[in-house]
Parts: structure tokens; sequence; C-alpha cells
């Protein structure tokens, strides 16, 4: 144990310095951004010790709002305004990515991996290019989110049925969806996948219970809004349905602002998207587990799934991006002993996409844009696994044969 912590101290301490510099960096206001819409009229409630109020406020993700409650009400101990609130809710996100990067260092360095490759690997959990504006949107929870569904499979891929149940649930409940990786998981495990998925179903039942309780048919149905709502209320660029939208109609921001060229969405598309995403979870799951070796093929399955749910979402929008590039990273630092180069591509590759070239470029360009990323992207992710064979080469880890490279 004292070996463990002594090889883990400088990359614990380099991990806590850079999460402490993207949260200054991107916590230094709310002001105009989903937190300060969504997030903070009910934690208002909360610490002002009305709980039935904060759980009729709550948003959709009001059990990510549970889940971070404790670190947000840290502030009262020392009679802390509304911004330390912002950015304590936010604390748990950023330890959890940099708790991530740690363990992953920690088993790159067993596997054998070069100082570069673990030193890339950490600078992609805890200062990844898309984690700033994550945060500056006020959405850290997707922080947690990535995380808890990697380190689900994790656990599943070690045949720790009821621990993955658990942390699956935690990220049920954290944000809906999240059920994509109740497959991956669900062929990570070599047996007693019911019982995962039975743990899985309690532990985020426990956890919104409240909500349903206060809310009941009101939480039931902004629920089922974000995952077969109608598409009209937001048609983003970054996602395929894109030019199946028309021009001719003025579409406004959340905040009021016209947003030129902006299309909408065909009549026709209403629930198909976010209904599709979640529909295709089981069939997918089901394919790769008639093929040999289906528990290798978990983590690159849940990689094929959140970015089909980018790609398909018609809501896409950067932080949408993070659990996808999270678990690449997590699949590429163990199917390959290299540097991590491909999730550092796809991290700047989004990033300019969806970041730099809003600036620079038209809607539909960036349609473009998108759609030159995703659509090779699910291509070779869909090969690696489910065809294999048609890649070239394979990786070894600890001398064992397991995924395909997919570059």
């Amino acid at each position: 144990m004292a070996n463990r912590l002594r090889e883990n101290l400088l990359v614990s301490m380099l991990a806590a310095v850079a999460i402490a510099t993207v949260a200054w960096l991107a916590l230094y206001g709310f002001a105009w951004n989903d937190y300060d819409s969504e997030v903070r009229p009910a934690y208002s409630a909360l610490f002002a010790g009305h709980v039935t109020q904060f759980l009729q406020l709550a948003p959709v993700y009001g059990g990510s709002l549970i889940l971070r409650a404790p670190f947000a009400m840290l502030p009262a101990l020392w009679s802390g305004g509304a911004l330390a609130v912002y950015r304590m809710a936010a604390f748990p996100c950023l330890v959890a990515s940099a708790g991530f990067g740690v363990v992953m260092v920690a088993r790159m360095r067993s596997r054998g991996s070069t100082r570069l490759a673990r030193s890339l690997a950490l600078f992609l959990c805890v200062a990844n290019p898309m984690t700033l504006p994550t945060l500056e949107v006020g959405h850290p929870e997707e922080l947690l989110g990535a995380v808890l569904c990697v380190v689900a499979v994790w656990l599943a891929l070690e045949d720790r049925a009821v621990w993955a149940g658990v942390v699956l649930g935690l990220a049920v409940a954290n944000k809906e969806w999240a059920l994509v990786a109740a497959g991956p998981v669900a062929l990570a495990l070599s047996h007693r996948r019911g019982v995962a998925l039975a743990v899985a179903a309690g532990t985020a039942a426990l956890i919104v219970a409240p909500l349903l309780a206060v809310q009941a048919s009101a939480f039931t149905a902004s629920a089922t809004a974000v995952t077969a709502s109608h598409a009209s209320a937001i048609f983003q660029p970054w996602q395929l349905w894109w030019f199946f939208g028309s021009h001719g109609h003025v579409v406004y921001g959340s905040f009021g602002s016209i947003k030129p060229g902006y299309r909408t969405p065909p009549a026709w598309l209403g629930t198909t998207p976010h209904l599709l995403i979640v529909v295709a979870v089981l069939p997918l799951t089901l394919l790769r587990a008639r093929l040999p070796r289906p528990r290798e093929g978990a983590l690159l399955l849940l990689v094929l799934l959140l970015l089909l749910r980018c790609a398909l979402d018609p809501w896409d929008t950067g932080y949408y991006t993070l659990p996808f590039l999270f678990a690449l990273l997590a699949w590429e630092t163990q199917a390959r002993r290299d540097p991590a180069v491909i999730t550092l591509a796809a991290s700047f590759a989004t990033w300019g996409v969806m970041e730099w070239l809003p600036s620079h470029a038209s809607a539909d360009v960036q349609a473009l844009g998108f759609a030159a990323l995703a659509v090779p992207a699910l291509v070779l992710l869909g090969l690696a696994v489910y065809a294999p064979n048609l890649l070239r080469g394979t990786a070894r880890v600890d001398g064992r044969r397991t995924l395909p490279r997919a570059a």
C-alpha cells in the first residue's frame, strides 16, 4: 500500500494542480449559463430549507443535483455566496476526472506504458480541450457521468457485478444518457449480468425516488422529454440530421438572440432521434455478444454508443462529446501502449468544429465539418467492434491478444 501511494503521489499532485487551474479558468461565474437557469433556483431553495421546493425546481437531471448537494452545501460553513456554491457543485465532478486520470495512469504503469503516454493520458483526463467549455456552459455533471460509465465497464470486466451495477446506477441517476452504458456493462460481465442490472436500477431509483415522490408525473414527463421529445425545441448543426432541416425561419437561441443560418427540423423527425439512441443499445450489444471474445469489445462498444449519441441527437452540443472522449481514452490506453494520439486528435478536432468553427463559418459548414469527422469515425468504430479482422494489426496487453487497433 505504501509503495502504491508513493508511486501515485506525484501524479495525484499534478492532477490536483490541473483541476485547480481548470476550475480557476472556467468557474469564474455563472451568469447566462445553464447553471443559472436550471440549477441555481433549486439549490437556492434547498439552502433556504425548502426541500420540497428544491425537488420541484430540480431539472430533469435532478439526480445529479442530489448527488452533488452535500458538496454544494459546504459553503454554508464559511458563509460562502452563490459563486462558492456554484464552484463547490462542480468540485466532485472535477475530482472525479482527476481520480480517473490517476487510476488510468496507474493501470498504464502496470502495463509498461511510457512516461510520455502516461502524461498525455493524464492531460486528456484533467485538462481535455472540451472540459473548459463544458464547465463554462454550466454542465460539470458530464465529467462525472463520463467517469462513472467507464468505471462501471472496468468493474464489469473484473466481474465485480455488484459494484459495476452500483456505479452504473449512479451514472444513470446523474444523467439519463448513461443508459447507453448498460449494454457495454452487461457485455463485459462473464456472469451475474442480471444482478448488475438490477443493482443499477435499484441504485438509480433510490437516488431519484425523492424527485419521483414530489414531482411524480411532472418529473416523468420532463425525463421523457429528454429521451423522446420533439426535436423542434433544439436543432444544432453538430449532428447528422442537420441537412434534412430547412432554412427560411428565424431561429432564436436560449436567451433570445437570433442564430443566423440555422435550420429548423423536419416535421417527421419528431421523437425519432432520442428513441433511436436508446433503442439501438440492445441490438448493438446483442450483435457484439454473438461474436468471438465478446467481453473484449465492451469498452469499444461504449465508445461507439456514445459517439452515436452525439451523431443522432439533434440537441448535440460540445459537452455531449466529453463522455465519448473519456471512453475513447480508456479504450486506447488499454488497447495500445503508444501515446493516446487518437484521443488527442479527436479532442482537438472536436474543439475545432464545435468551439472554434462557429465563430468563423456558417452553420451549414459546421454541420459539414462535424459529419466529416463523425461519419468516418462511426464506420471505423463499427468495423473495430463488429469486424475487427478487417482492420490491420492487433494490440497486445499483458501478452494477450486483445482489441484491434483503430488506427
